[in-house]
């Protein structure tokens, strides 16, 4: 089983880390394991024209691309900030996530094409929000927005959300144990998601100007 493991947060040395860490080394002996950090990758953040113009590949997002191609299952992880992941990776959302590679809309009807189909994932969240707060008082956006806008409609699916506060004041400390607890079980059942058939998101890519000109956003 393939597995890589995306550190979505801009700083190093950071709790966020260190929990994908414990997720890694509890991982089966026999994963084969892909750690990326996307604080290490080159990459122009901002999807300059929308889809109305491709905007090639720098190399490490060509890597990445074929990191996620490769991959059976996803451990995606980031802090959360005003309610959303950190402007990087959601820079990477836009760059890496695009018509022809990730998915393809129909050209009769409001339907798609999930190319990124057969891979499972998991979400790892850290917050100053208490878990509890942000599903009842907030209806948890971030959680709903990764299964159903992000990669859900990509094709990933099983996708477990996992959420970690309260982290400030101390909070970090006082439930790291179970923090540790939650992400082994993780890792330990990744392997035995029910997953759809693997696509060959590289192999049958589609032509960015094709698939881009079914719809434009």
């Amino acid at each position: 089983m393939n597995i890589l493991i995306l550190d979505g947060h801009p700083d190093s040395g950071r709790l966020l880390s260190g929990l994908l860490d414990h997720y890694g080394q509890a991982l089966p002996a026999d994963a084969i394991i892909e750690r990326i950090n996307i604080r290490d990758l080159s990459f122009a953040s901002n999807l300059l024209h929308g889809y109305t113009h491709e905007q090639p590949w720098e190399p490490d997002l060509q890597n990445l691309a074929a990191a996620v191609n490769r991959c059976d299952h996803l451990a995606v992880g980031f802090p959360l900030w005003w309610g959303a992941e950190p402007a990087l990776l959601k820079g990477l959302l836009d760059r890496l996530l695009v018509p022809g590679f990730a998915f393809r809309y129909h050209r009769q009807g409001m339907f798609w094409d999930r190319l990124l189909a057969g891979r499972s994932a998991d979400v790892f969240v850290t917050m100053d929000t208490p878990p509890w707060y942000l599903r009842l008082i907030y209806a948890d956006p971030v959680g709903h927005r990764w299964r159903r806008q992000v990669l859900g409609f990509c094709g990933f699916a099983p996708i477990r959300i996992h959420r970690f506060g309260v982290t400030r004041r101390g909070g970090a400390a006082k439930r790291i144990g179970g923090w540790h607890q939650q992400l082994t079980r993780a890792a330990q059942s990744a392997a035995g998601l029910k997953r759809a058939p693997k696509n060959d998101a590289l192999a049958s890519q589609v032509d960015f100007a094709k698939a881009a000109a079914e719809r434009q956003s």
